[in-house]
């Protein structure tokens, strides 16, 4: 169990009004690999929602923090359906690390705040699995010009 102890990661994702989304296949990378010592590296994650970015542009300028948190959560979502993925369920997923990349101006200073957002998702959905170590970094640039990109470590709990 998690969080909540009574509800399951699903429940509890229901509650919230989020499904996790498919996940797709890309010619030219793996979404997850696990190592040899069972850890699994999720690819970068951007917030496609239904295979449109909804926002680009750099927080502070075309994108608020706001914004930026709303898109954090979405990338995090998909973070977590490729986890879901590889470990054979989202009951299953144990995070071990975020790093929350930030398209942000100069002098952008509220990097944690934004990935605050996808932090608050893994633990109200998993509980204690989804307690994470984590890194914030503000880019000059990201994919697609994205706002913002996240990636994660995790395990399979047995």
């Amino acid at each position: 169990m998690n969080a909540s102890q009574s509800e399951t990661p699903q429940q509890i994702l229901e509650r919230l009004g989020l499904a996790l989304p498919p996940v797709d296949d890309d010619p030219h990378y793996t979404n997850a690999r696990e190592s040899a010592g069972g850890q699994i590296f999720i690819s970068g994650q951007l917030p496609y929602r239904d295979g449109v970015l909804p926002m680009s542009g750099r927080v502070g300028a075309e994108v608020s923090v706001d914004e930026a948190r709303d898109l954090m959560l979405q990338a995090t979502l998909n973070g977590l359906a490729v986890a879901a993925h590889a470990t054979g369920g989202l009951d299953r997923v144990r995070m071990i690390q975020m790093l929350a990349f930030v398209n942000a101006v100069d002098g952008f200073e509220q990097q944690s705040r934004v990935a605050d957002a996808g932090s608050n998702l893994l633990t109200d959905v998993l509980g204690d699995d989804g307690r994470h170590a984590r890194t914030a970094i503000g880019v000059a640039s990201l994919p697609r010009n994205s706002a913002v990109e996240v990636q994660f470590i995790c395990e399979a709990r047995r």
